[in-house]
């Protein structure tokens, strides 16, 4: 198992788990989108979220919800690239990651300052596997069924756990095969992203299946459906579930789980981590 990443100089070790703070500069994503639009405002967060431990900040551009709207690689570009460069800029002692499927984001994300991709679509978008080959950061390998126009249209699967470990053992392939090395990859679960309640649970029940493909897991749960069908919350009052699932991914073997509360999830995982570390 790979016990650290270097995320463009920035070390990341994986000996515990680390918070990833979620910044969409969207109009449109389902929690926070329209709150971080404003460069001040997306900077700001990035400050609190680290102020708050968060060891990895994940900006986005296009909302990869259910029923989302592809946008262009122009208009990701002009909404991520000042937000990156300001927290560059900054200094702050947190890696950047870029949450893109777009070859052209993932390059220009990448020499503006960010330090891990984070691809929904693990790097199946043509010339993707290229671009994150040359920008030699590491890359977060997701499973999705379908797009996120379609993808929560009755999903099915004959064993879901299987079908993810096959498809992320397969991408694993098509990365080794272009020379990114095993080293350099991280595999998301891919909670809410073609699957139901039922499959959600189960891929966070097994994750040590997934966990057997012999690299690091990232899992991002906070406030999905999932949260709400469980708890009947709607999606601003999803914290004590959001935390609770995080802890539970944390404890069944995640190395990052992706928030939007950080603090108070970086919390319940300092305690998740130190009862797992004692004998």
């Amino acid at each position: 198992m790979i016990d650290q990443l270097d995320c463009a100089g920035h070390v990341l070790d994986l000996s515990r788990t680390h918070v990833m703070g979620v910044i969409n500069v969207t109009p449109d994503s389902f929690s926070d989108g329209g709150r971080h639009i404003e460069l001040d405002s997306a900077l700001a967060a990035a400050r609190e979220m680290v102020a708050a431990g968060a060891s990895i900040i994940d900006v986005g551009g296009e909302s990869t919800r259910p029923g989302a709207t592809p946008v262009s690689a122009d208009e990701e570009l002009r909404r991520v690239l000042p937000v990156i460069e300001a927290i560059a800029d900054a200094h702050l002692d947190a890696v950047v990651s870029i949450d893109t499927s777009k070859p052209d984001v993932m390059r220009a994300a990448i020499a503006a300052g960010a330090g891990l991709i984070n691809d929904v679509r693990a790097l199946r978008v043509p010339g993707a596997l290229q671009a994150a080959a040359e920008c030699e950061v590491p890359v977060c390998l997701m499973h999705m069924r379908g797009e996120p126009g379609t993808m929560q249209d009755a999903p099915r699967y004959g064993d879901v756990i299987d079908e993810v470990c096959g498809y992320l053992t397969e991408r694993v392939q098509a990365c080794v095969a272009v020379g990114i090395s095993r080293s350099r990859l991280l595999l998301d679960p891919g909670v809410g992203f073609g699957k139901d309640l039922d499959h959600n649970l189960k891929l966070i029940k097994h994750l040590g299946r997934i966990r057997d493909i012999g690299l690091p897991l990232l899992v991002g749960s906070s406030r999905k459906r999932m949260i709400g069908e469980l708890t009947g919350a709607p999606m601003d009052q999803r914290l004590a579930g959001s935390v609770a699932a995080a802890v539970l991914a944390a404890w069944l073997g995640a190395s990052v789980v992706r928030v939007h509360d950080v603090r108070a999830t970086v919390e319940a995982i300092k305690v998740t981590d130190a009862l797992r570390a004692t004998s």
